[in-house]
């Protein structure tokens, strides 16, 4: 991507620790964009926005706060086109699923990378956040609309 405002050479991912140190972790992903730890927090989930590999990527999370070898946790390139959107926000529920926005909406996945389902939306879909009183509710921003969908789950971290 050619664009004279930018200021770095690369796109990738940073870790700012408590002291103010800010760290590259991952330097080798095209367009990373959205992140989510899983509920132990020791795996790092990264959407990739590119078009041409629409995927998410984990990474193991290590003791030292560095991360291990990423690897493709889900690849929806072949999805690019059908449902308006790509790779972008996520958040992850209490058992660890995965509610990743992508093409056409929101896919659902298990820690495992199966696709439980998704939520449809038609639009080009940019974030999701679990809330309300008890963590159930599901917001979602497609395009012009703010979203809630109560869910039978709660969002990880409450």
């Amino acid at each position: 991507h050619e664009d004279h405002r930018r200021e770095l050479d690369h796109f990738g991912v940073y870790r700012l620790q408590p002291d103010g140190t800010l760290t590259l972790v991952v330097s080798d992903m095209s367009r990373p964009n959205g992140l989510a730890f899983s509920p132990d927090e020791k795996i790092l989930y990264v959407a990739q926005s590119d078009p041409d590999a629409a995927l998410w990527m984990a990474f193991d999370v290590q003791a030292d706060g560095t991360l291990g070898k990423g690897r493709v946790f889900k690849d929806v390139t072949d999805q690019v086109g059908q449902g308006p959107g790509l790779p972008d926000g996520m958040k992850v529920d209490v058992h660890g699923n995965l509610f990743a926005t992508g093409p056409g909406g929101i896919h659902v996945f298990t820690p495992q990378g199966e696709l439980l389902g998704k939520i449809v939306t038609g639009e080009k879909t940019a974030n999701v956040t679990f809330g309300g009183q008890d963590g159930s509710d599901l917001y979602i921003t497609a395009d012009m609309y703010i979203c809630r969908v109560k869910t039978q789950t709660k969002g990880a971290g409450r």
